[in-house]
C-alpha cells in the first residue's frame, strides 16, 4: 500500500488570486481536503473548478478528528489541510494533525503561500530582521496585561493578531505597558479595504476611537 501524505496548504487571506499553482494542483489531486469551514473553502474550490471532497476540521473537533484523518493517511490516502485563510497551524487549526502525522512517520509536505503575519510585516515599515509572533492575546483583560508585561522588555518587532471588537482595549493596554512605541495596524490585508495605519501607541487608540473598525487585524509593535 502506498504511503499517505499530509499536505499543509496555504490559501488566500483575502484576494482569491493569492494562491499558488502548486496549491491548486495539490487540492485537485488529494483524496480529501480537511477544511476549517467547508462552506468557506467551497467558495475557493468553486472559483478554480476543484471538486475534491471536503471534511470539516476545526478547533472544536480537532482533537477527535485528527485520529480519524491519521488512520486514513496510514491507509495510503493523500489529505490536504486548509484553514479559512492563510497558512494552517499558524493561529489556525492544523498543528495537532501535523504533529501527529510527523510522530507516526507520515510524510508532511508544506505548500507555502499567503500568511497574514508575513504580509503585514513586509509592508509595515518596522524592522523585519528580527521579530516575535505572539498570535492572539487573551481576551481577558488581566491575562492580556500579564502577557504584555512579560513582553515589555522585548527588543524585536512584536506581531499580534487581534479581533476588531477588542483592538481599542488592546491598544490602550499596549500604550500603558509598553510606552510610546511605534505601531502599525494592518487591516484587511490583500482585501478591497486594505489599510495600514502607522503612528505611536499613545495616539493610535485615539486615532481609531471614532471608527467602526472591522475585518482581520494584525498589529506590529516596535521593540
Amino acid at each position: 500500500m502506498p504511503d499517505g501524505i499530509l499536505y499543509i496548504v496555504a490559501t488566500p487571506i483575502g484576494n482569491l488570486e493569492d494562491i499558488t499553482l502548486r496549491a491548486l494542483r495539490v487540492l485537485k489531486e488529494v483524496d480529501v481536503i480537511a477544511a476549517e469551514d467547508t462552506r468557506h473553502t467551497q467558495i475557493l474550490l468553486s472559483r478554480y473548478g476543484i471538486r475534491t471532497p471536503l471534511t470539516s476540521y476545526h478547533e472544536h473537533n480537532e482533537k477527535s478528528k485528527a485520529p480519524q484523518l491519521i488512520s486514513r493517511l496510514q491507509q495510503g490516502e493523500k489529505i490536504a489541510v486548509v484553514s479559512d485563510a492563510g497558512t494552517p497551524a499558524i493561529s489556525d487549526p492544523g498543528y495537532r494533525l501535523g504533529m501527529e502525522a510527523a510522530r507516526t512517520g507520515i510524510r508532511v509536505i508544506p505548500i507555502p503561500g499567503a500568511c497574514a503575519l508575513a504580509a503585514a510585516l513586509s509592508a509595515g515599515g518596522l524592522p523585519t530582521d528580527r521579530f516575535v509572533f505572539e498570535g492572539f492575546l487573551s481576551g481577558k483583560k488581566q491575562q492580556r496585561r500579564e502577557q504584555l508585561r512579560a513582553l515589555s522588555g522585548e527588543t524585536r518587532t512584536l506581531i499580534f493578531y487581534e479581533a476588531p471588537h477588542r483592538v481599542t482595549e488592546t491598544l490602550k493596554d499596549l500604550g500603558e505597558i509598553f510606552g510610546d512605541r511605534e505601531i502599525v495596524l494592518a487591516r484587511e490585508v490583500t482585501k478591497i479595504h486594505e489599510e495600514f495605519l502607522r503612528g505611536r501607541l499613545t495616539d493610535m487608540a485615539q486615532q481609531i476611537a471614532d471608527r467602526d473598525i472591522k475585518g482581520e487585524i494584525t498589529l506590529l509593535v516596535g521593540g
